[in-house]
């Protein structure tokens, strides 16, 4: 295991080669990512990539009149502003921390010259975001045809996935905004969870209980999911 606060708790940094991850660690800066905090809105550009190694952090899609939905979730086993080296220089969404935590931050321009100079950092960039676009995909599916109690389920997995514990700090609200459902509708498919002794809910603190439970409930879009991150990156998969 790495030490604690060390870059290579973020598995796509873990997964480089002595050689590339030499080249960029020296320009690697450990910032802070408080719960809420907007790490880019939806066309700005963007200066920095973040890997983030005890956050999360969503993807969101927003409307002109303000609504959103999140549409994938980022954590330890990835990074923040894959548009950099895709072509592009800014994002049509926006990245918000839904777990707070910590994440490295590295120059965009840094890891653009990298990519075009390393075949090996191009395809594992490349088999990531491959994995990303999938989760895109399934979630616009999930959200369409699967009820808010599974949407729920593979939420909880998906984010699980993702941090050092069965503990997840975050709101109803949040959850909500995240989901793009109401309130209400949160609570009462996180009392159904709970009442199944699957999840314990407390202000702003979701324990995870029963993890079979939960993947037994959910639809079959984080099987999907998250066979796709293992298929295409068994260097960092997800656990």
């Amino acid at each position: 295991m790495p030490p604690l606060h060390d870059p290579l708790e973020n598995h796509l940094l873990a997964a480089l080669s002595a050689d590339e991850y030499a080249r960029i660690s020296p320009h690697l800066e450990r910032v802070p990512l408080p719960l809420g905090h907007v790490l880019y809105e939806s066309g700005h550009e963007l200066r920095h990539v973040y890997f983030p190694t005890d956050s999360i952090v969503s993807l969101l899609y927003v409307m002109l009149n303000g609504a959103s939905a999140e549409v994938a979730v980022v954590g330890n086993e990835g990074i923040i502003g894959i548009a950099l080296f895709m072509g592009g220089e800014t994002m049509p969404n926006r990245a918000v921390v839904q777990s707070a935590g910590h994440a490295y931050r590295l120059p965009g321009q840094l890891l653009k010259q990298a990519f075009q100079d390393s075949i090996a950092l191009q395809h594992l960039l490349l088999r990531y975001t491959q994995a990303l676009l999938t989760q895109m995909a399934q979630t616009a599916v999930c959200n369409r045809h699967h009820s808010l109690d599974q949407q729920l389920c593979r939420w909880l997995l998906l984010s699980r996935d993702r941090l050092p514990s069965d503990e997840l700090l975050m709101t109803q609200e949040l959850i909500a905004n995240m989901l793009g459902v109401r309130r209400e509708g949160v609570t009462e498919a996180a009392g159904k969870l709970q009442a199944a002794d699957l999840i314990r809910y407390q202000r702003g603190h979701i324990s995870i209980l029963d993890r079979a439970g939960l993947e037994a409930r959910a639809c079959e879009c984080y099987g999907v999911v998250k066979h796709e991150y293992d298929r295409l990156l068994p260097e960092i998969a997800v656990t």
